[in-house]
């Protein structure tokens, strides 16, 4: 595997970005580690929130989520996912699997972190990872907040538009991350919100991950991932633990799918499921206020929940 790493000077002065990364040396199955970059802030005795970004984005989309949740008490994790951000990023799409970027994941969260009763955030292929690790190992998680994601099995058609978006990501000539990431959002992102999320990829070597996780989503029956997230699946439909959702009225990729996860699984039961009227796919950039007192609302149910046991 072929490993490229984006110069840390492409980070230099990011507007309302100023943690410094941390990094965990992940297997790949070779003998070589992949780098994952994650931030990690706040007292490690508080809860965790795990903040989990999706594609083509980095966790630069939490950056006006990140201080209400410092400000409640709360320690944050926010992972770049291999292909993005800071982390390494193999320059073949072949080296790229659904099943790699769950093992990654999972590896940070549970092998390194020991992550334990944290509270998941998951949007996009966030969710798409991240509910397959809850799926998986339900025990680590206290809750979960979802917006705009989903665990598909390939069972169900994913709509025109997410294959057009499919499609577009394969043969487009010219591959821009900031203006396709502006373009998911209700609001329009300045010129240098745009150029931050342009950051991490200097030219096309880079974005063979942001290029081809498209493609990795199962629309068939038989996508090697169908028959794993299957099984994640079951794993959900016994998760009893607050799973909340907050999906963007203007989506057009995931919406109403909330109405699925909230019939599902049984932590759904009961929640306050808002509808973000005013946000689009990328909702961390149109409601971050709102989507950072959901959790902390969550947590703080948490607390009680605890006191009162």
């Amino acid at each position: 595997m072929d490993l490229i790493r984006t110069p840390d000077e492409r980070f230099d002065g990011l507007p309302d970005w100023s943690w410094e990364p941390e990094y965990a040396s992940l297997a790949q199955g070779g003998d070589a580690a992949a780098r994952m970059a994650y931030i990690d802030e706040g007292s490690r005795d508080a809860r965790t929130v795990l903040l989990l970004h999706g594609e083509p984005s980095w966790s630069y989309l939490y950056r006006h989520m990140i201080p209400p949740l410092l400000l409640a008490g709360l320690r944050v994790v926010a992972p770049d996912l291999i292909g993005f951000g800071r982390s390494d990023k193999p320059t073949r799409q072949e080296d790229y699997s659904y099943q790699q970027h769950v093992d990654w994941l999972a590896e940070l969260i549970v092998d390194r972190l020991e992550l334990r009763d944290a509270v998941v955030f998951c949007q996009d292929w966030g969710g798409l990872l991240g509910l397959r690790i809850v799926g998986e190992h339900p025990e680590r998680f206290a809750a979960v907040v979802a917006s705009n994601t989903m665990l598909p099995t390939g069972d169900h058609d994913p709509g025109d538009a997410f294959r057009a978006w499919r499609e577009f990501s394969r043969t487009a000539e010219s591959f821009d991350i900031g203006r396709i990431v502006n373009g998911g959002t209700a609001r329009e992102l300045s010129t240098e919100e745009v150029a931050a999320y342009d950051a991490p990829f200097p030219d096309d070597r880079y974005k063979a991950g942001a290029r081809i996780f498209p493609s990795l989503v199962p629309i068939a029956p038989d996508d090697p991932a169908s028959a794993p997230n299957r099984a994640a699946w079951e794993g959900l439909k016994g998760f009893g633990r607050p799973f909340v959702c907050a999906f963007g009225a203007l989506d057009p990729i995931t919406r109403g799918a909330d109405r699925v996860l909230v019939k599902l699984i049984p932590g759904a039961a009961g929640q306050q499921h808002i509808v973000l009227e005013s946000a689009a796919h990328f909702s961390q950039e149109d409601a971050p206020d709102e989507l950072a007192q959901i959790i902390v609302r969550t947590v703080a149910a948490l607390e009680r929940d605890d006191a009162g046991a």
